[in-house]
């Protein structure tokens, strides 16, 4: 490899860090007679499978030059920092060397804006395409959709993309103007609309025409910054259970801000956002995702933003003494599911098996209930007693808070969610 491609690598290598907004989860693209790579069923960017393996992909810039002028971005266009630029056909050999020599198994591809969006659209573009169209790469890809590009571009993208993502990065459109001038809600909601659109016809095409090809296949994601801005957890939240009723959005991610740019007086003055406040705000999204949780039942007017000491279902439950005890052998799997200790897989699990006979705790221990947790809010074969009338919340919150996380040893947000 030459040293001037290498050089680039480090640079936008390094300028991509900060994008949180990757995943390969929901994609099918399999491989396919005379081509290289694979993407079903794995997590890239050093995401972990259901298994615990952790898989890879090149996580890279075009280029780090702006146009913009983000407060919160390390590439705004006034930072003195190196900058690089690969053309389409670097980025592309680039990134199929990598693959041959098992470095990476996909592509996480963004961008600076350069000259307008379509013009850095179009080179984004020539990437992806010739990786599918050229090399015959099957692998993951995850692309940027560039607000202010044209809806066709965008079409293009999601032919030979797996997933597109525009990211929102600030909860509010105030708060958004204030950081970001040259940016606004509207511009970033008309990709997130294209894409949406996009989704729905392909859907409509693939019923009528057997061979219509695939538009990004995996959805779209976005990212919001957390801490950059004074939005409380309760606005962060009512915002991502309003973009996930819409049918193609499947993650939003959450990033603790990360003060690059100090000397900006618009940004506050912190060393670091906690990063616990970043993973509860992923442990109450899985709560909206998967265990039938409303936003207010999280947060509301009163508890606007989520305790740091313990997990958000946890948290509710402590609150709603009313809603418990829970009878293992008789409630139905909405009701068992919001018991702590209990997730999604465990639940299943319980109302299939008392079907064959009462459960007791070395069952619930067996089919993987968190009893430490479960104890406090269930009743079962064994106990008939309700622990939660002899225990106030004070103790319950005593006996079950976690303590503070370090930095290195912060869990993914699925390892997070299996706790809950």
């Amino acid at each position: 490899m030459k040293d001037s491609t290498i050089k680039k690598l480090e640079i936008l290598a390094e300028s991509a860090k900060y994008d949180v907004s990757c995943a390969s989860s929901g994609t099918s693209r399999k491989n396919q007679q005379g081509g290289i790579g694979s993407a079903q069923g794995w997590g890239i960017c050093h995401s972990f499978t259901a298994d615990g393996r952790c898989v890879a992909l090149l996580k890279i810039m075009l280029t780090n030059f702006c146009l913009y002028d983000c407060a919160y971005c390390i590439n705004r266009h006034s930072n003195d920092i190196p900058r690089a630029a690969f053309s389409p056909k670097e980025l592309t050999e680039l990134t199929i060397e990598f693959y041959r020599r098992n470095y990476i198994e996909g592509l996480f591809l963004s961008s600076g804006i350069i000259k307008n969006p379509d013009h850095t659209m179009e080179r984004m573009l020539r990437v992806v395409k010739d990786l599918r169209t050229i090399h015959r790469f099957n692998g993951y890809i995850h692309m940027k959709a560039i607000p202010g590009a044209s809806s066709e571009l965008i079409y293009q993208a999601g032919l030979y993309a797996d997933r597109l993502s525009v990211n929102l990065e600030i909860a509010t459109e105030t708060n958004l103007k204030r950081l970001a001038p040259d940016k606004d809600h509207q511009s970033i909601y008309l990709p997130m609309r294209h894409i949406q659109q996009h989704l729905i016809e392909n859907k409509e095409d693939r019923k009528k025409f057997r061979n219509a090809p695939k538009f990004a296949s995996a959805g779209q994601s976005t990212q919001l910054i957390v801490g950059a801005t004074d939005e409380n957890d309760k606005q962060i939240l009512e915002l991502s259970s309003k973009l996930y009723k819409r049918p193609s959005m499947k993650r939003v991610y959450y990033s603790g801000f990360i003060p690059v740019n100090g000397y900006d007086k618009r940004l506050p003055m912190v060393q670091d956002v906690p990063r616990i406040r970043e993973n509860r705000l992923y442990q109450a999204d899985w709560l909206l995702r998967f265990y039938h949780f409303s936003v207010d039942e999280i947060v509301n007017d009163e508890h606007q933003e989520l305790d740091l000491t313990m997990d958000p279902k946890l948290s509710w439950a402590i609150r709603n003494p009313h809603y418990f005890p829970v009878d293992i052998n008789r409630a139905s799997y909405e009701q068992i599911l919001r018991v702590p200790g209990i997730g999604v897989k465990s639940a299943r699990l319980i109302v299939s098996a008392r079907q064959h006979g009462r459960l007791n705790f070395d069952a619930l221990k067996r089919i993987g209930v968190v009893l430490k947790r479960a104890q406090f809010f269930i009743l079962c074969h064994e106990m008939t007693s309700f622990k939660l009338q002899n225990a106030s919340a004070e103790y319950i919150r005593m006996s079950l808070q976690e303590p503070p996380l370090l930095e290195h040893s912060i869990p993914q947000p699925q390892q997070l969610a299996m706790s809950l």
